[in-house]
């Protein structure tokens, strides 16, 4: 009890922030992606790295977080200069091939703005686990980063356009996207449903970070976002640039050539929430994804809460919330949306 009787004031803690989302996926195993993911590193460390507040933090593998010194600095770039020929099992010991498989990953970076993380920014690397002999799905390794949306507005759209593309130039990307997104610290509570509800309403604002699968997209494509990132085999399959320019009508949509084999798809001159409720259903994203249909990865629903009350993901959704947000560019809109 603090003086007077008074009780004392419960620490509040960020929930969620909406942040600017870089992603790419990978299906290639660490020795192949070394050199891309530590150019896509540097570009965004020059970007963001000595800004008062941004990344001051790493952790390896998921373990318990360091600050981020000369010294750190430079072992996390001996972890991905690390190239030596491996493959899992048999070339680790029965410890490490125990920890692997229970983090999901065979070696992973994360850099954060602080020991609680929460500032906007963040760089996160994970490589796949080169499984011998190779699983029928494909895994692929993941880069993600996020920057607070003051970061946006402040250096513009045409800023975070270019560094998404110039963190793409070097990667093996089968697919990627660069847009607004809602980042949890925590999952929610089967009572938070005035927040819920809320970051339904905006299908521009990304959630799929809360299912938590992103190794498991394999070659499929993770929704429509602002900027789509497009390479083997589902460009190809598009009839490469050509054939994907000639099925995009909206005039607020572009199809940018990165290489023969890949491409960027931006959806408008910047990165909009969308709301139906107000009007703005985003016409474009929805025409690109009937485009991507064939190609968008299915639902997949982890289970979080308890069998007799069945909720899903980080978010606790509903099946049919979950479904609805999904398909939420591929169903017809509706004023009751969200």
């Amino acid at each position: 009890m603090l003086r007077g009787g008074a009780l004392p004031r419960q620490r509040r803690q960020l929930l969620a922030r909406e942040v600017f989302r870089i992603a790419f996926y990978m299906p290639h195993d660490h020795p192949e992606l070394s050199l891309g993911v530590s150019h896509a590193m540097d570009v965004y460390m020059r970007a963001v790295g000595e800004r008062p507040g941004a990344i001051q933090f790493v952790h390896y593998n998921h373990h318990e977080g360091s600050r981020l010194t000369e010294e750190q600095w430079r072992l996390s770039r001996g972890l991905l200069g690390n190239t030596k020929p491996w493959s899992f099992p048999e070339d680790y010991s029965e410890t490490e091939q125990v920890q692997i498989e229970k983090r999901g990953f065979e070696r992973g970076l994360l850099f954060t703005g602080g020991p609680d993380g929460r500032n906007g920014y963040e760089l996160e690397y994970k490589a796949r686990i080169p499984w011998r002999p190779a699983p029928q799905q494909t895994f692929v390794s993941v880069l993600t980063a996020t920057l607070p949306l003051e970061y946006l507005e402040e250096h513009g759209p045409a800023c975070v356009r270019q560094l998404a593309l110039d963190m793409a130039s070097p990667l093996l990307f089968a697919s990627g996207h660069a847009g607004l997104a809602l980042h949890l610290y925590r999952g929610l509570r089967l009572s938070d449903d005035a927040f819920r509800a809320e970051a339904l309403r905006y299908p521009g604002i990304d959630l799929r970070a809360a299912w938590r699968h992103e190794e498991q997209v394999g070659l499929r494509v993770d929704g429509v976002h602002w900027l789509n990132f497009l390479g083997p085999p589902v460009l190809a399959q598009l009839g490469g640039a050509v054939g994907l320019r000639s099925r995009l009508h909206s005039a607020e949509t572009t199809v940018v050539e990165l290489d023969p084999e890949r491409v960027v798809v931006s959806v408008g001159e910047r990165p909009e929430a969308g709301a139906p409720t107000s009007g703005m259903t985003l016409s474009s994203y929805r025409e690109l994804a009937r485009v991507l249909e064939p190609w968008l990865e299915p639902l997949f629903l982890p289970r979080t809460a308890p069998v007799e009350q069945p909720r899903y993901t980080s978010l606790r959704l509903t099946e049919l919330e979950a479904r609805r947000w999904w398909r939420r560019f591929l169903d017809e809109v509706s004023g009751r949306e969200g």
